[in-house]
């Protein structure tokens, strides 16, 4: 039995042409920044951060390249976007994992956006994954979309301040 579609960002045009401009924006400041001392000490022997750089080509664009809220379409969203290194500080010195894999899966409402400005990852990483292993779809697009998710979550923990 087939399960039923997932929405996607391409059947509601607005939310395309929103996000392909987040993208847009997102690789012009990634291009045009210069990296830190942190940010170069991320690249271990030649090795990438691919944590960092799944943030950097996901994220940046809304909460920042430090992840405190002030990426460059800030302006464009209902409320300021969180200060993503303060999640442990207001979750009682716990970094809140659970909640924020379900958040960017896609499978909780994110209040501070108002009408979840904050795009589906997990739908987009599980049509990627669908997308990358091609006919017959990979029986297994959830271990993809938990990684992708898995990155993103070890490099918030990393940047969380006290």
């Amino acid at each position: 039995m087939r399960e039923p579609k997932q929405p996607t960002n391409a059947r509601r045009p607005e939310r395309g042409r929103m996000l392909s401009q987040i993208a847009l924006a997102s690789l012009v400041g990634l291009l045009s920044s210069a990296p830190t001392e942190a940010e170069e000490a991320s690249v271990d022997a030649g090795r990438i951060d691919q944590a960092r750089a799944e943030y950097l080509s996901n994220c940046a664009g809304c909460h920042g390249p430090s992840g405190q809220g002030n990426g460059h379409f800030r302006e464009f969203l209902t409320r300021p976007p969180a200060d993503l290194t303060l999640l442990s500080r207001s979750n009682g010195g716990v970094f809140p994992y659970q909640r924020l894999y379900e958040v960017i899966d896609g499978r909780s409402a994110v209040a501070a956006h108002g009408g979840r400005e904050m795009p589906i990852w997990g739908a987009d990483y599980r049509a990627q994954a669908v997308t990358m292993s091609g006919p017959p779809a990979s029986p297994r697009p959830e271990v993809y979309v938990r990684h992708r998710i898995g990155l993103l979550l070890d490099y918030l923990y990393r940047i969380q301040r006290p």
